[in-house]
């Protein structure tokens, strides 16, 4: 079998999926152990769902200790900026901040106070001017010497005609480097594939020892993916063995994360192609949209969207503030389970809005770019612990708070089919389909699927 693990930032969960089959034998579910080592729970429930089967491997994702933070400069807000961050997204990062334009040394402070994990540098289509992106390279490693939070690893994903000058100045100044394809060969065709896997090594190499999550050696050796990665790769392997859209939205802790995987629409391909292409495959993430560790957020959003109940703001902002403040804290009476409800459901409902309405990259006056038609989605599935918990309601969370939401500015899925990953699978999915067994995964996705009936209705399915 294969155990399948994500240690995340409030609790860690392993599967334990048969390597032929690709049946799903077991699950468990701990608190992550951050306040002591992350193996201690990420053996306890390993050791839960393996009982005395033969293991043939381990895999591994994570998002304990923040994740991936992911800092990016770019020529551009509106190009090779925003081309890059969505290169980041789709590596599983969390975007920290972004840098573009012209560059001093406020910008570099700024950059440094984010303590990025990575930096991902992108600048100019191939063949291009490449002045700008040599620019940003001598500014980066003088800012070095002054601020201590950027000498860390450097992905390079730029102008490919002076890829090599641009490492060798970074090599110079101490900088670990890694040069990439450049995610915007020419204007309108995003390619974040090379950039995405670079940044994946390099969390796997740099960031998890850095952590610090663990006093020895395994865990490190055990991580092959953020966490997010690892659900990007289950979501769109899904979509192509069910050749279907689908959008997810995983309400966590500390954020809300919406996938989607949509068919080009050739239309967009051609002379109405946005400049940094079109991320037809795509992660978005809220930071202030978790239901414990940001969950002000919900609330202060939920009113700037006009969706709380004239009666609800206090009460809601007294739970919001709770949560906050104790984030270990978990509802124990129905009465908190149902701020609960509503505090994951307002999350997804605004996540889904903010990732079908496009990105704002550059600050908050900047226009808002790459919106997502979602009318032709297929399937909506929902995932996150509050979700889990409570399946068959949260069919309805999800219909009335995502398919229905004709007032978000957007086209909705209201003809989708709803599910919930209940038994959380997209993860270890994504991390088996990751480590090449591409058909194991397929065949754990299919067992699945059979546990959401044509209608979208929840049928919980046994797990021995």
């Amino acid at each position: 079998m294969f155990v399948c693990v994500d240690v995340g930032s409030t609790y860690t969960k392993a599967a334990a999926v048969d390597v032929d089959t690709g049946e799903l034998l077991a699950t468990a579910s701990t608190q992550t152990t951050l306040a002591t080592d992350v193996m201690d729970g990420l053996r306890h429930v390993a050791g839960e769902v393996s009982a005395e089967a033969r293991v043939a491997d381990t895999l591994v994702c994570s998002s304990a200790g923040g994740g991936l933070k992911l800092g990016v400069i770019g020529n551009e807000p509106l190009v090779t900026a925003r081309a890059a961050y969505r290169a980041g997204l789709s590596a599983g990062a969390r975007v920290a901040h972004v840098c573009a334009g012209q560059l001093d040394a406020d910008d570099f402070a700024t950059l440094a106070t984010a303590e990025p994990d990575v930096i991902l540098l992108a600048g100019g289509t191939n063949g291009g001017d490449a002045s700008v992106l040599l620019e940003h390279t001598d500014a980066l490693a003088a800012a070095t010497k002054n601020h201590a939070q950027l000498r860390v690893p450097v992905v390079v994903a730029g102008n490919a005609d002076v890829a090599d000058e641009v490492r060798t100045k970074l090599q110079t100044a101490g900088l670990p480097v890694r040069c990439v394809d450049n995610v915007l060969p020419k204007i309108g065709h995003l390619t974040p594939g090379p950039a995405r896997l670079a940044l994946r090594e390099t969390f796997l190499q740099h960031v998890i020892a850095g952590k610090e999550l663990s006093a020895g050696d395994d865990f490190v050796s055990l991580v092959r993916a953020a966490t997010p990665d690892a659900v990007l790769a289950g979501v769109e392997l899904l979509a192509d063995t069910a050749n279907t859209d689908l959008l997810v939205v995983d309400v966590g802790g500390a954020t809300t994360d919406v996938y989607s995987v949509l068919t080009p629409d050739a239309e967009l391909e051609g002379p109405r192609a946005e400049v940094a292409g079109t991320a037809w495959r795509s992660r978005t993430v809220e930071g202030d949209l978790g239901v414990r560790h940001t969950a002000t957020g919900i609330v202060e959003a939920a009113q700037d969207e006009d969706l709380l109940q004239p009666d609800e703001a206090d009460t809601l902002t007294t739970a919001a503030r709770y949560r906050y403040d104790n984030p270990e804290y978990r509802a124990d009476t129905d009465a908190e389970r149902a701020v609960d409800a509503r505090l994951t459901s307002l999350a997804a409902g605004i996540a889904v809005r903010r990732h079908a309405r496009g990105e704002r990259i550059g600050g908050p006056s900047e226009p808002l770019r790459g919106s997502k038609d979602l009318a032709a989605v297929d399937l909506v599935i929902g995932s996150g612990g509050v979700l889990r918990g409570n399946p068959v309601a949260a069919l309805g969370w999800l219909r009335s708070s995502v398919c229905n939401d004709t007032a978000g500015g957007f086209r909705p899925a209201r003809d989708a089919k709803v599910a919930v990953d209940a038994n959380y699978v997209l993860a270890p999915a994504g991390l088996i389909a990751t480590a090449g067994h591409t058909e194991t995964a397929q065949r754990l996705l299919h067992h699945e699927r059979g546990s959401w009936n044509d209608y979208g209705s929840f049928q919980e399915k046994p797990v021995t």
